[in-house]
């Protein structure tokens, strides 16, 4: 009896380093100190030398059911995509910039390529995030998960001068509410999703079913990041399970209402599905997003010009509504 009988391949693991190697090479900032492969990742301080008051925020998050369509699929190069988002986007509701990102891959039997795919997809993601993968941990665990079968989860650490983090705390009456749209469902409800869905291959708006739904979430940090440079951001919300229900209250202070006019929100053609009618409207805003990833709040004179920006930043973005007083958080109508 040896180690590989009982279900675990140290081989194929040390392949699996191998051919992730290149795909993390290409996140490395200047910060990053040696390469994967070492106890822990290390990153310089330096990236925060310039600031006065840096805070570090963290965030962790996984990427859910969504991975079951990826092993029905046998498509795995876009889950690490989803799982930097997920992450990444809730520090960004503080004004975070990312500075590094860790990986936790667990799986029933390791299949180097597809580790391989999937942490290209990670890669891609931090990318897009201005992140470094600096490391992370794939266990192969016979017995708990079946062949095939695996599941990721992320952590992000971003940074932020103290004088300038986005807690909700500036929103005042007038603001205006702007809605930055997502790419579709992104990461959230896909048990609800997936028992919807019976034929994944249906052909819908000129594409697959899966293409829809497996298409990545949108990661915001460049084009908000690039926003704060120009306008004073009062608050912000990522919209991912229990959608602008359950999201947006989480950056409104007491005493004040989100008033969100739902006839606004620009919602997917996926949204539109017959199939999505088997599902009560208030099981459908208080489960996806329905069309927006993220929200920012700012001075109803500020509108206009953060809508510009985040225009000119590749994003689809639109006035839905305005902070009024009020003892609920939210007003969705």
């Amino acid at each position: 009896m040896d180690y590989k009988t009982s279900g675990v391949d140290i081989e194929a693991g040390y392949k699996s380093v191998e051919l992730m190697k290149k795909y993390v090479a290409e996140t490395m900032r200047s910060e990053v100190l040696g390469g994967i492969g070492g106890f822990s990742g290390a990153f310089s301080l330096k990236a925060i030398k310039d600031m006065e008051d840096p805070i570090l925020l963290s965030g962790t998050d996984g990427v859910g059911t969504k991975i079951k369509l990826a092993f029905e699929l046998d498509k795995h190069d876009t889950i690490g995509i989803d799982c930097v988002a997920m992450c990444v986007n809730d520090i960004l509701c503080h004004g975070a910039k990312p500075l590094f990102f860790l990986d936790y891959l667990a799986c029933g039997k390791l299949d180097s390529d597809v580790s391989s795919e999937i942490i290209k997809g990670v890669a891609d993601g931090c990318l897009q995030a201005g992140a470094s993968l600096i490391g992370g941990e794939t266990a192969e665990m016979p017995g708990f998960y079946t062949v095939g079968e695996y599941d990721i989860a992320g952590f992000a650490v971003g940074t932020v001068e103290e004088e300038e983090i986005v807690n909700g705390s500036n929103i005042k009456e007038g603001n205006a509410i702007i809605a930055i749209s997502s790419s579709g469902p992104h990461s959230n409800g896909f048990s609800l999703i997936r028992k919807l869905f019976a034929d994944l291959n249906e052909v819908y708006e000129n594409k697959k079913i899966w293409e829809h739904l497996l298409t990545p979430t949108k990661i915001y940090v460049k084009s908000i990041q690039k926003l704060m440079e120009s306008v004073k951001i009062n608050g912000m919300a990522h919209i991912t399970g229990g959608g602008l229900i359950e999201n947006v209250p989480r950056t409104i202070p007491e005493g004040f209402c989100a008033n969100i006019d739902k006839k606004k929100v620009e919602i997917p053609s996926i949204f539109k599905h017959e199939y999505f009618k088997k599902v009560t409207e208030d099981e459908l805003w208080g489960t996806f997003n329905m069309g927006v990833g993220f929200i920012v709040i700012v001075k109803k004179e500020d509108a206009e010009k953060t809508i510009g920006i985040l225009k000119e930043n590749g994003e689809n973005a639109y006035e839905i509504g305005y902070i009024s007083k009020g003892e609920n958080k939210l007003c969705l109508k």
